[in-house]
């Protein structure tokens, strides 16, 4: 299925601000990309060593692909986390798992807060319901598909909290994931279903 950016950009209403998806920019957005995917909080990502010019590869070999999207995320208008949407029958899932049309994988990272700057209460909740919105947004959309890294309980706690459900471990070569599946119904029903304006 398609993943096609939006424009303007996809928004929605949360208590932490107005979130905004747009298209990633690599070039206009890559030194807040990779100061991002290196940061020692995002050590999920798979990118702590990478310098500038390797994320800039990966990004730019993401926004060509046809089967998979990058997204800058905005809180009032201030960039604030990365998103990825993708077709899971095609990329990341293959001969893994049995994906199925109008599934659609979701990836989610929070920046870290600016040196010296408090965490923003509600954020981390605001985002991952504002993707999983986008996610379930995106046209033929059915569930949305995540496999965060099964030592991450962190994000697999939010992931639940979201109505996302486990369905066991898989193996992906560089991390076992947690693979998880959440319906427009199970959000809807779930604790961060309400998050949303």
């Amino acid at each position: 299925m398609s993943t096609a950016p939006t424009a303007p950009p996809w928004s929605v209403r949360t208590a932490v601000g107005v979130l905004t998806l747009e298209p990633l920019d690599v070039d206009r957005d890559l030194e807040l990309l990779h100061a991002w995917v290196t940061h020692p909080r995002s050590v999920y990502w798979l990118m702590q060593d990478a310098g500038p010019a390797e994320v800039r590869t990966a990004y730019a070999a993401i926004t060509a692909d046809p089967h998979h999207d990058a997204w800058l995320g905005r809180v009032d208008g201030a960039p604030a986390f990365l998103a990825e949407t993708y077709d899971p029958r095609h990329r990341e899932l293959v001969g893994v798992w049995p994906a199925e049309p109008g599934d659609v994988g979701m990836h989610v990272l929070v920046a870290p807060p600016a040196e010296g700057a408090p965490a923003v209460r509600g954020l981390t909740s605001a985002v991952m319901a504002a993707v999983v919105r986008f996610a379930l947004d995106r046209p033929g959309a059915r569930r949305v598909v995540v496999e965060p890294d099964a030592r991450n309980a962190a994000i697999r706690a939010k992931n639940r909290a979201a109505g996302f459900v486990e369905h066991g471990l898989v193996d992906l070569g560089r991390k076992t994931a947690a693979l998880s599946t959440c319906t427009a119904a199970s959000f809807a029903a779930s604790e961060l279903g309400g998050v949303l304006a």
